[in-house]
């Protein structure tokens, strides 16, 4: 092979590792999820963990290649990454049981999980870079040119396998398939630095791939957990009958979370105290007559829970619901009885809706997108507050529910703090005030109307009351003066859910 030739190849497989290196690090994110969720913590931990990886990986990379390291030294980096890379499934029903069994926080658990799981990957293929470049050098004087070839061929797999794992690869093909087509790509590029090696090297990696394969069968490893996986989430539907007085109910799990009970004979009936408590707090605030025809607009979809509670209870409403993920919609209509004939089913970002809709005005709308600890924060800021607003009627109400933690829900805090700016009656809502403390839904509402009572009873559905306890959350822990003001410019809710990830998992 001459020289040019060979640099070319060089050059190619840098380029092919680089983006399978980035195929894994977008993945991670996705095969967590079902045990941490997503969040900024979690990604701070991948990139985190994967570039100490690949760190290491230059450095050990260079000195290897000083010390003689040859074509057949790629080679072995290689198919040692492609045999890391199909472990990933089997370490993770190994390592799953063992963290989640001694309750780590979230931060801890999600740097665990990395750990476990892709540092290694990440380390041997930081290897190949400075390997193959010296390898070059010694067939090329251009010092500079082959440097800078390199690392550019280097940057450009990694822009290409984000860009290919993000739009297409999870959507199409599931984490299980990219993790086991990644390992067979890492060997079929390894294979060729075995040319004129000793047979027992490369048939040793094939049994050892074989064996691999086998055992992460055994611990039903290749499984997905998800029953879709779209660009947004890991899907789920599980029975949640037990919850239901009666027949059959089914539940919506987004990565780890439920996001919506649905009861498949009675559309009507909502399981969830929160989700009841906003239809009761609308009909409070409107009376029966109006709330019968009022115009909701929902930011979220999840399960559907409430759009489907309000299409059954007053068929003249109309309702516009924003659901980002397409998949999620699919996944209400074929799994959690939803029929959205009636409904104006908007897949796009909610504020982004509001905002290309000046004309329309609504009577309610709904936030109902916040997860555990992944909030959306443009959607919790005094300028989106403003722009819900000017989509109400004069007498609208807005209404959000939070998950956070009692009894001290920052967060909460600096949302009623930040909706005061824009609504003259803002207050909170709690089904049950705990004896200690724990994470709870808590329910938010904003008007311009009337002051609602400090009592809600439950007119349908399923008996319940709910307390108005604005007052004293206003004085219990942090004092508002110290809490932010949530800006587009600041808006910093993981440090106000910081609790949730050094809190227990199992609290």
């Amino acid at each position: 092979m001459s020289d040019r030739l060979r640099i070319t190849w060089y050059g190619l497989t840098i380029f092919l590792s680089s983006a399978l290196l980035l195929v894994l690090e977008i993945l991670a994110g996705r095969l967590i999820a079902p045990y941490v969720g997503v969040s900024l913590y979690t990604w701070t931990a991948i990139i985190g963990v994967i570039l100490a990886g690949l760190s290491l990986g230059n450095w050990l990379g260079g000195v290897w290649a000083d010390r003689g390291g040859n074509d057949l030294a790629a080679g072995i980096t290689l198919a040692l990454a492609g045999l890391f890379s199909l472990g990933i499934l089997l370490l993770l029903t190994l390592v799953a049981p063992l963290i989640e069994a001694r309750e780590p926080t979230l931060l801890t658990a999600s740097v665990l999980y990395v750990v476990s799981l892709f540092f290694m990957p990440a380390l041997l293929l930081g290897v190949v870079t400075p390997l193959l470049t010296t390898l070059a050098l010694a067939r090329d004087r251009r010092t500079g040119h082959i440097v800078g070839r390199m690392h550019a061929l280097a940057a450009l797999g990694s822009i290409l396998g984000t860009f290919i794992t993000g739009y297409w690869l999870i959507q199409y093909l599931g984490t299980r398939t990219i993790v086991i087509l990644t390992g067979l790509a890492l060997f079929l590029l390894a294979a060729p630095f075995f040319r004129g090696a000793p047979r027992r090297v490369p048939i040793g990696i094939l049994f050892a791939a074989l064996a691999l394969g086998i055992a992460t069968e055994m611990r039903n490893g290749f499984s997905n957990p998800c029953d879709q996986e779209s660009g947004y989430f890991c899907i789920r539907v599980v029975d949640d009958s037990g919850q239901a007085p009666f027949g059959v109910a089914r539940s919506l799990v987004l990565d780890h979370l439920v996001h919506g009970t649905n009861h498949e004979s009675e559309p009507g009936l909502l399981l969830a105290p929160y989700v009841q408590l906003m239809d009761e707090l609308a009909l409070d605030h409107f009376g029966a007559e109006r709330a019968a025809r009022l115009r909701w607009f929902f930011a979220g979809g999840g399960a559907y829970t409430l759009p489907r509670a309000v299409r059954a209870l007053t068929p003249e409403a109309t309702l516009t619901i924003a659901e980002l993920d397409p998949l999620v919609t699919a996944t209400a209509e074929s799994a959690l009885f939803l029929n959205a004939s009636g409904m104006r089913i908007v897949h796009q970002d909610a504020r982004v809706v509001l905002k290309r809709e000046p004309s329309e005005q609504y009577d309610v709308i709904v936030a109902d997108a916040f997860h555990d600890i992944s909030i959306p924060f443009h959607l919790v800021t005094r300028e989106y507050a403003s722009l819900v607003k000017s989509r109400l009627s004069p007498d609208g109400l807005y209404l959000l529910n939070v998950l956070d933690a009692f009894p001290d829900p920052r967060l909460v805090k600096s949302m009623m703090k930040t909706l005061a700016e824009v609504f003259a009656e803002v207050h909170v809502w709690m089904d049950m005030v705990p004896e200690d403390a724990e994470r709870m839904t808590f329910v938010i509402s904003a008007s311009d109307a009337r002051e609602p009572p400090e009592i809600i009873i439950a007119q349908r559905g399923i008996a319940h009351r709910w307390l108005r306890v604005t007052e004293p959350m206003m004085q219990t822990g942090t004092a508002f003066e110290r809490l932010p003001l949530l800006t587009d410019d600041l808006v910093p809710v993981e440090r106000l859910v910081a609790g949730f990830y050094f809190a227990d998992l199992g609290r």
